[in-house]
């Protein structure tokens, strides 16, 4: 078995990499970066791959039995186009599996629903591929908060328009646990599988990072349309809007599904107790 992960210069891919090689042994996983320096270090066989360059993409995979397609991160309508170019290069390089790494979020509603979107006709094509197949459709990242601690520190709080709402949060590290399974273990073909672990509230994860970071956090639900000024302001008009489009989705219950993670991995996620605890400083 010859396995190729894309992107995997970047923080999921690489350590979607490290997770395989850990089950299947490095000679067998191929990193496949747009950038191959960044990949250098996982120790994996490193080869060019631009999600623009259909062509580059058949090398790449070439001898190469299964692809890990990890989701792109320029506009929806470009991404799709991205995505059928990594599609169409593993079948012509005779690639007999796929695997994606999709999103969990509204179709519509909100201002992340064009993402959503472009996804689910990534899924569709997939499927329609003719390979085999596996989709798993990720929770939210857990770390942005952990990066963002200094600024929760300065204010004292999380702001944002999630409300009450639940958010099946995930991590990269249990994600990489879970596709390296479903890369590697034939039982996972036909499969769609929601990735997250326990869905929690804003106010619990205020919670949660205080007594990890040693701090008094509490948590304000502001209006949507302010929450998205203030994010637009800080991050630009593209990024802020998806920002504000995932909290408008956790508000309205658009993360608070069933978790399929146990099927995929083989295991429980891990808990958030055992998590934040994991993380404390010193």
């Amino acid at each position: 078995m010859k396995i190729a992960i894309t992107a995997a210069g970047g923080q999921l891919g690489s350590a979607i990499v490290k997770a395989t090689a850990q089950l299947i042994g490095i000679d067998s996983v191929v990193s496949v970066a747009r950038t191959p320096d960044k990949a250098i270090a996982l120790g994996a066989e490193v080869r060019q791959g631009n999600y623009d360059d259909r062509s580059a993409l058949e090398r790449a995979f070439s001898g190469i039995d299964t692809v890990l397609l990890v989701s792109g991160m320029d506009a929806p309508d470009k991404r799709i186009g991205q995505h059928r170019n990594v599609i169409e290069a593993a079948k012509s390089a005779g690639v007999r599996k796929l695997v994606y790494t999709s999103v969990q979020g509204p179709a519509v509603g909100s201002a992340f629903s064009p993402i959503v979107q472009s996804n689910r006709q990534t899924e569709h094509d997939v499927k329609a591929s003719g390979l085999d197949w596996v989709i798993g459709r990720n929770g939210i990242y857990i770390e942005p908060d952990i990066g963002y601690i200094d600024t929760y520190k300065a204010k004292g709080e999380i702001a944002n328009c999630a409300g009450d709402g639940l958010c099946g949060y995930t991590t990269r590290s249990e994600l990489a646990y879970a596709y390296a399974r479903m890369l590697t273990d034939p039982k996972h073909s036909g499969q769609t599988y929601h990735l997250h672990g326990e869905p929690i509230t804003q106010a619990a994860l205020a919670k949660y990072l205080g007594e990890a970071f040693g701090l008094s956090l509490g948590y304000r639900s502001i209006e949507m349309e302010a929450y998205r000024a203030d994010r637009v302001a800080e991050l630009g008009e593209f990024i802020g809007n998806v920002i504000a489009g995932i909290y408008q989705g956790i508000q309205v219950g658009a993360y608070n599904g069933p978790s399929d993670f146990l099927l995929a991995a083989g295991r429980a996620h891990q808990s958030w107790p055992d998590y934040f605890d994991s993380i404390k400083p010193g």
